[in-house]
């Protein structure tokens, strides 16, 4: 169906592709619906969304309804799981085609499950990839300025995360966010046919000690936590799951290294400014300096905060290295001398692997390697889709011992 999308993105003229764009997205949605039964009726469909914390939000959600003996599915931009089964998400799709979501949401229910988690992105909603999904809940992490392009500016994007909560009929939404009275009040015009639920940093439990790192995880938590009480879950069973997580592949995960090692490599997805700044500050108050390997954003979108994460990495970081990420069909040089900026004493270094090594050779002891922009995505994608297999953790650990030998 994508090869049938660009088929006819290239052919039509401009303009009647437009037009008929939702049209097309929709019936897709419609006809997977269909194929597949419409699967999601008789389970309980929770949407996640906001620009950052979903995956996060989803893992532990996850968790926490397993933990008190609850089937349970979810699918985040990290895994796809039914019960006990997982697999990787490989898509390079944070949400899922219509098709893939709705034979997922099959999968879930032959399976049993009572509960499934969806990441739900504004991208997502856009191509109408929710629609014909009986969603019983919606839950907002957070909102900041992403995908502006795309959208064609944040009131957009931002109207178009407020699509999912207007089909849920229960509401769970950050109180603590600058957007918070915006989605209050258009859902307050469905009357009391919506039910909703506002969650804030106090309501953070002072009993639960989180293992991962990162303040901000803390309201990732918090609202994993509300609805699960909202689900008449024990908040004792609740806390003990969180209190379980190890930590969640690729976010605010700092590698295992061999014995002796004077020096940390944290690995992150982080590839906005604001939540970049997070985990730099996070890491810089564990560490005496930070070096960073910075990736561009992906090619094509959003080149408006290129130059703004140049900005924050120059605040926080001894050294920095800015690197190759995602390029797509873009040139991925113009994409490093866009995020550089006038930072004229950051290191461009196209090949990433070469970067990391660099990084590594360049860290003194008790400072952090912070490798960001693609967490434990498996691909850096290429021109025309083509795809590199990539894992920057592996990575990083390989060039140690390259180092070290």
């Amino acid at each position: 169906m994508d090869k049938l999308f660009f088929f006819l993105k290239r052919f039509i003229p401009k303009r009647v592709f437009i037009f008929f764009q939702p049209f097309y997205h929709r019936l897709l949605a419609f006809l997977a619906a269909v194929v597949y039964g419409f699967p999601s009726r008789g389970m309980k469909v929770i949407g996640v969304t906001g620009t950052s914390g979903k995956t996060t939000t989803i893992e532990f959600l996850y968790e926490i309804f397993t933990e008190a003996g609850l089937k349970t599915a979810s699918a985040s931009g990290l895994w796809f799981r039914i019960g006990n089964e997982k697999s990787p998400n490989n898509l390079k799709m944070t949400m899922p085609g219509r098709f893939r979501i709705q034979k997922f949401l099959r999968e879930a229910r032959r399976n049993g499950a009572e509960y499934v988690f969806l990441e739900v992105t504004s991208e997502g909603i856009k191509q109408y990839r929710h629609t014909f999904i009986k969603f019983y809940a919606a839950i907002l992490t957070n909102l900041s300025p992403e995908h502006i392009e795309s959208h064609g500016g944040f009131e957009k994007y931002r109207s178009a995360k407020a699509e999912l909560f207007k089909i849920a009929p229960l509401a769970i939404l950050n109180g603590n966010d600058p957007n918070f009275e915006y989605f209050y009040k258009i859902l307050a015009r469905d009357g009391s046919r919506k039910e909703k639920i506002v969650f804030v940093e106090n309501d953070f439990p002072r009993d639960l000690v989180l293992k991962m790192p990162g303040e901000f995880n803390k309201m990732n938590a918090v609202a994993a936590l509300t609805f699960a009480k909202h689900e008449g879950i024990r908040p004792d069973t609740a806390r003990d799951a969180l209190s379980k997580i190890g930590g969640i592949e690729g976010r605010m995960e700092y590698l295992n290294l061999p014995g002796g090692r004077d020096f940390k490599i944290l690995i992150d997805y982080a590839f906005l400014p604001q939540v970049l700044e997070k985990v730099y500050e996070e890491a810089k108050s564990k560490s005496e300096g930070l070096v960073c390997v910075l990736g561009g954003t992906g090619g094509g979108r959003d080149k408006w905060k290129r130059p703004k994460l140049g900005d924050v990495a120059a605040k926080y970081c001894r050294k920095v290295f800015v690197t190759n990420e995602d390029p797509y069909d873009e040139d991925p040089m113009e994409i490093i001398n866009q995020v550089a900026g006038t930072h004229d004493e950051f290191e461009k270094i196209l090949d990433r692997r070469e970067a990391i090594r660099t990084a590594l050779k360049e860290t003194k002891p008790g400072e952090t390697v912070v490798i960001t922009g693609k967490g434990a995505e498996p691909w850096i994608m290429g021109p025309g889709g083509g795809r590199i297999a990539w894992d920057d953790r592996k990575i990083a650990m390989e060039e140690l011992e390259k180092f070290e030998k």
